[in-house]
């Protein structure tokens, strides 16, 4: 066969892989939109075989996993994301959602779960350095959440996971994230239930109740 003809067949199976995988992308677009997620996934699964390498659509297609429960899904998607866009800071926000989650997960053994807790620290961490909005204080909400329930898993009396030290830091650094957020919004009444939460979290471990 002339290079000629092997040039043009390749060009018209790329071109056709290109239609194909736009045409998924834009069906799963559309079923994400509707907030049907379980479309989603499957549109964006076919999306992503054709093109593993496609940010827009593997975002797209964790997201949908998140909002279907299917978080070690969700997470692996975003670690796809983030090896693309390592300065996507929804994909870590996403990432850590997911592993809050699974950090709850009662079917998880406890090293997997405290394995999740520090990822989704590690993860709002990562989001807070790389997010370009600085005004955006729902990254430092919920690490500040994610550090509580950090705490609160370490000073679980369960002698496999129990750190008292490790859980009162976590505690404490949960309520400088919350308190950061509230002395930039004096009027969020919820984030002052949440700092309020953490100290009564810190007093009860600290025995001061």
């Amino acid at each position: 066969m002339k290079l000629t003809a092997i040039v043009s067949i390749l060009i018209v199976s790329s071109l056709e892989a290109t239609f194909a995988q736009n045409a998924y992308v834009k069906l799963g677009e559309q079923a994400l939109m509707d907030g049907n997620f379980k479309s989603a996934v499957k549109q964006l699964e076919k999306a992503c075989v054709v093109d593993s390498t496609n940010a827009n659509a593997l975002w797209m297609l964790g997201y949908s996993y998140y909002h279907s429960d299917n978080f070690k899904k969700s997470i692996a998607a975003y670690n796809k994301v983030i090896a693309i866009k390592p300065t996507d800071a929804s994909a870590y926000y996403y990432r850590a959602r997911a592993k809050s989650f699974l950090g709850k997960d009662a079917s998880l053994s406890l090293a997997e779960k405290e394995k999740n807790l520090l990822g989704a620290i590690y993860d709002l961490t990562r989001a807070i350095a790389v997010n370009q909005d600085p005004d955006d204080v729902k990254l430092l909400q919920n690490r500040g959440i994610a550090y509580r329930e950090y705490g609160i898993f370490k000073l679980q009396p369960n002698p496999a996971s129990f750190d008292r030290n490790r859980g009162l830091s976590a505690l404490k650094a949960s309520i400088a994230d919350l308190e950061k957020v509230l002395n930039t919004n004096p009027g969020r009444s919820d984030i002052s239930l949440l700092v309020d939460l953490s100290k009564e979290k810190l007093a009860s471990a600290q025995g001061h109740r």
